[in-house]
């Protein structure tokens, strides 16, 4: 039976909800593999032409939300410049070759593949297993701007309130909100949550208005999965749905709580030239503050960079 066809706009930039689900069973996706996850999501993001909008990470499947832009979108300069830092001097950039990646890194297909097959090579390699991992190809939808678009990020970031593993989507890491929260959004969350069409353009009133239309539409009983908690709705509420610097700081410490090392720079820099060759490292880590401790730096995990053929 032939597959039915994707529907596409190459003509303009448009908005996608990817869904993907594992082939295997139970919930074999753990908070480390959600880690590379996000972390290939992020880096595959700097080299295709699409901003990452939200998404969610879950134990058997993910959703992720982006804006695609088309071949005519990028000059032949910001491909080659993408193309040198992600491949490095290894690469000889030519117009050739910028003529080819110029279909390829606009085309949502080759996108979702590369973070697929990338990811599925990292766990067979983990643990120690061979085949596929991902069931049949990715769900897209192309969403409306706007309205639509808040909608279905909220959709998005309540799917830990849903499967009951938090009770507040700041609690949980992999999605949006609290990717936002405790990390301060490092590394490129595009942070307009479809609001932009309502005139509001300031960052922090934006995610404040985001997090109200979450926490009111999470308390929504919908008939599938859990609610948000009234009593954390009503909290929330009165404080203007604001998130303070002391919970900013504690989201953050929670954040942090699975770190490698914590303390101050220096600490941490040596530390790391300690421990790096037992774990087959070959990068220079990021030290990232811890936001409301003046001094104090945190290094995450080192998941990402272990080498997992010793």
């Amino acid at each position: 039976m032939p597959r039915i066809a994707r529907f596409i706009r190459d003509n303009q930039p448009s908005v996608y909800h990817i869904v993907s689900r594992t082939a295997l069973q139970g919930l074999p996706i753990k908070d480390k593999d959600n880690d590379f996850l996000l972390g290939l999501i992020k880096k595959l993001s700097q080299l295709y032409f699409v901003d990452v909008l939200g998404f969610a990470l879950l134990g058997n499947h993910f959703h992720l939300v982006i804006r695609m832009y088309p071949e005519s979108e990028p000059t032949d300069e910001e491909i080659k410049e993408r193309l040198q830092k992600y491949y490095g001097d290894e690469l000889k950039v030519t117009g050739v070759l910028v003529s080819d990646y110029r279909k390829r890194l606009t085309n949502l297909g080759a996108y979702v593949k590369d973070i697929k097959q990338g990811f599925t090579r990292y766990f067979n390699k983990k643990y120690g297993r061979r085949g596929f991992f991902w069931g049949d190809r990715f769900k897209s939808m192309i969403v409306q701007d706007g309205l639509s678009l808040v909608n279905l990020l909220a959709y998005v970031d309540l799917n830990p309130i849903r499967a009951g593993i938090v009770k507040k989507p700041e609690d949980y890491r992999w999605c949006s909100l609290g990717y936002h929260t405790q990390t301060g959004n490092k590394d490129g969350l595009l942070l307009d949550f479809g609001m932009k069409e309502w005139n509001e353009f300031d960052p922090k009133e934006i995610v404040r208005k985001y997090r109200q239309f979450v926490y009111e539409t999470g308390a929504v009983d919908a008939g599938k999965g859990k609610t948000m908690d009234k009593k954390i709705v009503e909290k929330a509420r009165k404080k203007g749905y604001k998130i303070s610097r002391t919970d900013r700081f504690r989201y953050r410490c929670r954040y942090f709580t699975d770190s490698g090392v914590i303390g101050g720079k220096d600490f941490v820099q040596e530390v790391f030239d300690q421990v790096k060759h037992l774990l087959g490292s070959k990068d220079t880590r990021k030290f990232t503050p811890v936001g409301g401790v003046d001094g104090v730096y945190s290094m995450k995990r080192l998941a990402s960079s272990i080498n997992y053929s010793k």
